[in-house]
Parts: C-alpha cells; structure tokens; sequence
C-alpha cells in the first residue's frame, strides 16, 4: 500500500509559482519581509513587474547604448564580480583601463606621442563623475596659481551656456564655484562663444563648451571660442583654458567630422570628457576623462597607491566600482576598430537623415535640431492652438514609442519640442515605422473636439500621464476630482475568499 504525503501551503517544491501563495499575497515593498521567499518566486515576482518598464530599445530619450553583442555580454558576466580598486588582485583590468585611456586620448589628438608619455586620464562611472574632476582640476590649478600671486582664490567662476547637463549645475553647486551661464535663444539653442568670452573674468577657472548638446544635439563652435579666448588672454594676461564635454559628441566627431576641430588640436583646451556609454557604445556606466597633459592635472589631487610593486595613481570620487563596463569598451575599441566606429555612426546619421526627411514631409513640424552634430532629431509643431508637443509624446506611448517632450533653456523656454535620439540599433524600419506613428497620431489628435483640451490650473484636473501637467502648456487631461481616484492601491484588488 503507497504511502501519502500532505504537503504544507508554504512547500513550493511540488507547485509551480503561479500556484504558489506568494502570487496572492501582497509583496513586500518598503519593509524587510520576516521570512525568505523562495528563489524561483522572488525571481517571478520581479521579473512581472519589471515587465511593465518601457522596452529600452525604443527609449528614444536615451542616449545610453541599449544594445551590445553577446560576446560582449558574456564578457561583462563573466567580470561582473571584480572590484574595479582592487588593482592587484585585476592587474590586467587596470591594464585594459590603461589601454582605453590612450586609445581615446590618441583619438583626440592628445600631444602625449610627442613627448613618448602614458596618456593622463581615467576612466569613470559616467561623464558627471567625468566633469567633476575636470572641475576640481581647472578650480585646484587656478587657486594654485592665485595664491602664488598673493591674489583672492575665494571667488572661483566657470564660463557654460544654458544648455549645458546638470552635472555642470551639480559642480557648481557642490564645490562653491560661481556658474555664469550664456543664455540661449529663439533659433541659437547653444552657447555664442562670443558672449561666453565677454563672460571671462580673472577668476574663470575654465570655459566649457559642449560638442553635442543635450537639447537637439548640436556642436558648440570650440575652434572660435579657441580663438576668441587666445586674444582675450594676450590683451588681459590671463591664461583661461577650455574645457570640451562632448559626452555625446565624442565618439561621433573623430569618425565623421575628422577635419572639425574642437579637441587637443585647439591649444586653449586643455581636458575632455566621453561618455563610453552613449556613443562608445557601452551599457550604463562608463566615462572617461582626458587631460591633455600630466600637467594639467595637479599632482595634489591624485592619489598614489603601490599595490602593483609600482606607483599607480589614482584620481577618482568613488572607491569600489565594477570592472566590467571598462572591459566592455576596450571589447568595442578593438573589436571595431576605426572602420567599425565610423560605419556605425554613419548609419545613425543618415537613419536620423531619414526620420527629418520624413517629418518635414508631413509639413507639421519645424526641425530645430542640426544636419552636423549628434545623430539626433528636435523638432515642434508649427501649429500648437490645437494641442502640443506633450500630447503627442503621451499618445506615442501607445504605439510603444518612449519620445520625450521637453521646453528649451531659460530665455527659450516658450519653445518646446520633441526629441528622437538615433542610436547603433535604431534602423531605418524604425524610423519609417516612427513616421507612420506620429502620422497617425497627429490624426487622432486633429480629430479630438477643443473641449478636451484644457489648460492646467483646475486642481480637478489630473495630467493623463499622472504626472503634473506643464502650466505653459495646453495638455489633455482627464476632469475628475481628486478625491475620486486618490484611493489605495488596495482599493483596486478584489478581495480574494479564503479557501477552506
């Protein structure tokens, strides 16, 4: 006679997770639960939710590289559990940094060949780590030098224009540096150099141009800001240096424009930072910044450790950091070579070729973004009396498209506009399928009554995306109290009878 088991309610062994407790009961959220969830489960549960995340590679916002191959994949998997600052345990991650370093610093044509010298830099999380210690490098040089001419070093400034990134703002906050910011305008939507030069004073520790702004992807002119700024240096006597973020413009101008110059080429700059992670065509989570000597970066800034029997310097604003992102660029430097780099950028620019053509074909849109620059694509409505560039944006989401629709600068800040960023795995069927989309949503929205449309302002009127409507806007909301949809979550799930 066979022997029967019970099993309990909590024994998962026999159950599939979807037949499990754990599908029912409410997750935990903000408290450590009391007791483990099985691995199987907590993986489900997870995996669930996440998939209600937009689809990263139509993320059209990003700029962050969304697709790698899998070998490189592996290989970041397979170094996932390496300590970056553990050098003498990785010495040969550290090598590969080593080798990252001049391989970008040679593409920016770095003088360090002619003196038969290492390449200065370093690698980062990201061009925001990247841009802080280029920050503290031009702010430590300048009080440096102000106090060896018994001069105030208290007062320190930077020169940027309006539509630089936060981190800029972030720099300027955290290290008590004055921000003198160029104001943009209807039509120039980035920085005149010569009213960043009008801007310099005795106490600019650096002027910072951007070759690929975060708006519509335009190249800040470097080479007359150059210019401008020696002459402005041989009247004063000062020596105000440049300092060139090119986050999203680093990796496309070397390969596309090889004759634009806007790097070490122009000898008023003096250090450059590259996102790895946008355009060097990495996952989140690697920058790089290069000086363009070892003597624009002051030795009291860097640390020296030994570990490898050697001095290794080391300048950075974190400790612990993974290895794997830097492994993954050295696998696309040398996988991609020159050649590789320059044909994916070409595609990404005449893929973005493709989409201007086909909205400008639509005659609904007006192209505020630049045939030279980052692969990307700004454009706003010409006619904004029936809806704006906010509702189109919120019903692209529909079509599982992620456009963001944002407003210029200050002094611009009555343009808004949409934003299509062209990536190595954005294709022309995309493109074309993106026009097919915003086609059709333009004719959805000419077909809603004017009544549906309200400006903000009413607190019974909640944004359809949830979040807070823009008060400059005209944006399609939904007329209900707030006290008819502010409920708990538990609110909307029935509750389930309790099985005998």
């Amino acid at each position: 006679m066979g022997l029967s088991k019970t099993f309990s309610a909590s024994d998962v062994s026999v159950h599939s997770t979807f037949a499990s407790r754990y599908i029912r009961d409410k997750p935990a959220k903000y408290k450590m639960p009391e007791n483990s969830t099985p691995k199987e489960v907590a993986y489900q549960v997870i995996s669930d939710e996440l998939m209600l995340d937009g689809k990263p590679r139509l993320n059209l916002a990003s700029f962050v590289t969304t697709w790698m191959e899998p070998e490189c994949d592996k290989l970041i998997m397979d170094s996932m559990n390496k300590n970056y600052v553990d050098m003498d345990e990785y010495p040969v991650t550290t090598e590969l940094q080593n080798r990252c370093v001049n391989m970008i610093a040679d593409l920016f044509n770095a003088p360090h060949k002619e003196s038969d010298e290492a390449a200065t830099g370093t690698g980062t999380v990201g061009s925001s780590e990247a841009i802080m210690l280029a920050g503290l490098a031009f702010k430590r040089k300048w009080q440096n030098k102000r106090k060896a001419e018994g001069k105030p070093y208290d007062k320190p400034n930077i020169v940027t224009g309006a539509n630089v990134q936060v981190c800029w703002e972030k720099f300027a906050r955290y290290f008590e540096v004055e921000l003198k910011e160029v104001k943009v305008t209807e039509d120039y939507y980035v920085m005149d150099p010569v009213k960043a030069v009008e801007l310099v004073d005795e106490n600019t520790i650096c002027v910072a141009a951007i070759l690929g702004s975060t708006y519509n992807g335009e190249f800040e002119d470097v080479k007359l800001l150059n210019d401008l700024l020696l002459e402005k240096n041989k009247q004063t006597g000062w020596d105000t240096p440049i300092h060139v973020d090119a986050a999203s413009g680093g990796f496309i101008a070397p390969f596309l424009y090889p004759e634009l110059e806007w790097d070490f080429r122009l000898p008023l700059v003096k250090s450059i930072n590259v996102s790895g992670h946008k355009y060097g065509l990495v996952y989140a989570g690697v920058g790089w910044i290069i000086w363009r000597s070892k003597e624009d970066l002051p030795e009291d800034l860097i640390f020296h450790i030994n570990y490898l029997g050697a001095d290794q310097p080391t300048f950075t604003l974190n400790f612990s950091k993974g290895s794997s992102q830097i492994i993954a660029q050295y696998y696309q430097l040398i996988r991609q070579g020159f050649e590789g780099y320059r044909n994916i950028m070409e595609n990404c620019h005449n893929n973005a070729m493709v989409l201007k053509a086909g909205l400008e074909k639509t005659e609904r849109f007006k192209i505020l973004s630049k045939d030279i620059g980052v692969p990307v694509v700004a454009f706003s409505l010409k006619d904004r009396s029936h809806y704006d560039e906010y509702m189109v944006s919120e019903h692209l989401r529909r079509f599982g498209w992620i456009v963001p629709a944002y407003s210029m600068p200050e002094d611009a800040k009555h343009v808004a506009l949409l934003r299509v960023v062209i990536r190595e795995d954005f294709s022309r069927t995309l493109a074309e399928r993106l026009v097919l989309d915003i086609t059709h949503v333009l004719n959805e929205l000419d077909k809603l009554p004017l009544s549906s449309v309200s400006p903000n302002g009413g607190n019974d009127q909640v944004c359809i995306n949830g979040g807070i409507c823009n008060g400059n806007m005209n944006t399609l909301v939904a007329k209900r109290k707030i006290s008819d949809i502010d409920l708990e979550e538990e609110d909307f799930i029935p509750k389930l009878a309790k099985s005998a």
